[in-house]
């Protein structure tokens, strides 16, 4: 993946902030792209051409895993790097299914994820059997996605108050 030099990247959150900390951490000699929902990735990939694309999970309501399908569908050979705070076994597998080639924890530094395309990191590391912090987050994650990210309807189906799951979404997932 090394092979070509990474000057323009399309970054694709739907928000500003993290854009923004993209753009800062590729430096002047990077030329970062931000697009906010799936109709302006279509736009600015028929207007521009990507050397990478980093894509976070959750796009308002559309999956990142959709996008990076796209991207993947379109453009085979362009690195995609899935990068979100919410990563369970199950979106991993998804994701490197679709098509991405890296699959990170939210912070990530593009430093860090340059390193990883260089080092040819394309399998995620997944645990055999994960620690009991991270299964009941998956699990939490896994509710929440099937409330549509109501988090009253999924304090009710995990049996606890809203303010609890809301405690608890405020914390970075579990790595291990």
């Amino acid at each position: 993946m090394g092979e070509r030099p990474i000057r323009t990247v399309l970054v694709v959150d739907d928000d500003e902030k993290i854009v923004g900390a993209w753009r800062r951490g590729a430096g002047s000699d990077r030329t970062v792209i931000g697009a906010s929902d799936e109709a302006s990735v279509n736009r600015l990939l028929d207007e521009h051409e990507f050397d990478l694309a980093i894509v976070d999970l959750r796009i308002g309501s559309t999956s990142g895993i959709d996008i990076v399908r796209e991207l993947r569908d379109r453009f085979p050979e362009l690195p995609i790097a899935l990068c979100s705070g919410y990563l369970s076994v199950e979106v991993t597998v998804a994701a490197v299914r679709a098509g991405a080639d890296i699959i990170a924890f939210k912070p990530i530094t593009f430093r860090e994820v340059l390193r990883r395309l260089e080092e040819g990191a394309t399998e995620p590391e997944i645990e055999e059997t994960p620690t009991l912090a991270r299964a009941e987050w998956e699990h939490i994650m896994r509710v929440l996605s099937d409330c549509e990210g109501n988090v009253t309807i999924a304090a009710r189906r995990l049996g606890i108050y809203r303010s609890s799951l809301q405690r608890r979404l405020r914390k970075y997932a579990p790595r291990e």
